[in-house]
């Protein structure tokens, strides 16, 4: 008989038999949590602008030993265009509808990224956070549903669950955000428009990058930076909802309250992750409330670490944490959370 992830004893989580809504947390956060700046939100575009701007400049004139470097600058940088962009797919960027909507756009189009298919499967992770079979943002596949897979899916998913989750994120991209016949009435029209600005953007700015500087610039200039964009995009998504000690949970026992509060991981990044990033890190208030700005999330966490700390799922960025998540959190257990690839197949 072999071994599965046992529940650790010191589970931060809401009591199952806690009438705690998520209205009694938000009553807690300061009024100035909710308050959008119009200087500090335009600012924090300027310089993530700056930052890209200078990565880029430092692809062009770095000599190639540095190159790698210059790519991990530029494609955290571009993750900060993400990040500016998820603020306007809350509406926490600005207080126009059309403003939020431009910019988003905007911010994602070097990414080639659809706003508003991500903007709207974004939106339902966060009403069905963590909860079993209804979260679209990377939940573990039932052992069922694993075992009936065909070889080369089994090694796909192994891959992405494993060493290779910092590829993930393209694939989720590329799978869920391109598809508008998910979509219904003005939601179709809006995923649709999105779509054709990244393609028609795609289209227009591939060829003059490649005509201009050659399939090299085209792997040094874009190719590359996305794909650092996309580990950072990888980790911060895999990490902000997955621990061992974290349940996916069905319908029926699902509690939105512990779902956002302690299902939610906060994790420090080093400080320049963290600039670049605009503290998306800080997950847990974003949970709690998608109309705090980025910039009010650490105001924000603070208050709840003060009101409801003993609740909270801390952790430290490092290798040691991604090889805990990738070696265990692969497949849902009802009674364990996770079960390992290697305890799945040594049962067979």
């Amino acid at each position: 008989m072999t071994a599965s992830i046992a529940k650790p004893d010191n589970l931060l989580s809401v009591p199952a038999e806690s009438n705690l809504k998520l209205k009694d947390i938000l009553k807690t956060l300061p009024r100035e949590c909710f308050q959008k700046s119009r200087r500090k939100a335009w600012l924090t575009l300027t310089i993530n602008v700056l930052l890209v701007g200078l990565g880029y400049l430092s692809l062009a004139i770095a000599p190639w030993f540095l190159l790698p470097v210059a790519w991990i600058f530029t494609g955290t940088a571009l993750t900060g265009f993400f990040v500016v962009g998820h603020d306007c797919g809350h509406r926490s960027f600005a207080n126009r509808r059309w403003v939020n909507d431009l910019v988003g756009h905007i911010m994602f189009l070097p990414l080639i990224y659809p706003f508003h298919s991500w903007r709207l499967l974004h939106n339902y992770h966060h009403k069905h956070t963590n909860k079993l079979n209804e979260d679209n943002a990377w939940q573990p596949w039932q052992q069922d549903v694993y075992a009936g897979l065909g070889s080369p899916l089994k090694w796909i998913y192994r891959r992405m669950r494993g060493r290779l989750w910092w590829l993930a994120s393209v694939i989720h991209w590329a799978a869920m955000h391109f598809d508008w016949t998910r979509f219904e009435g003005k939601q179709r029209s809006q995923v649709k428009l999105s779509v054709f600005v990244v393609l028609a953007g795609a289209a227009i700015g591939f060829p003059v990058l490649i005509a201009t500087t050659g399939i090299w610039g085209f792997v040094k200039f874009w190719l590359l930076p996305w794909l650092v964009y996309h580990f950072w995009m990888s980790t911060f998504t895999l990490v902000h909802h997955t621990a061992p000690e974290i349940p996916f949970t069905a319908a029926e026992e699902w509690n939105e309250a512990q779902a956002q509060l302690s299902g939610t991981v906060h994790c420090d990044y080093p400080g320049w992750v963290e600039f670049f990033c605009h503290d998306i890190n800080v997950h847990v208030p974003h949970h709690i409330s998608t109309a705090i700005p980025s910039y009010n999330l650490r105001l924000a966490y603070r208050s709840i670490k003060e009101n409801w700390g003993e609740y909270l799922n801390e952790k430290q960025f490092s290798w040691s944490l991604m090889k805990e998540i990738t070696d265990q959190c692969h497949l849902y257990d009802p009674d364990e959370y996770y079960r390992s690839f290697k305890d799945f197949h040594t049962s067979k």
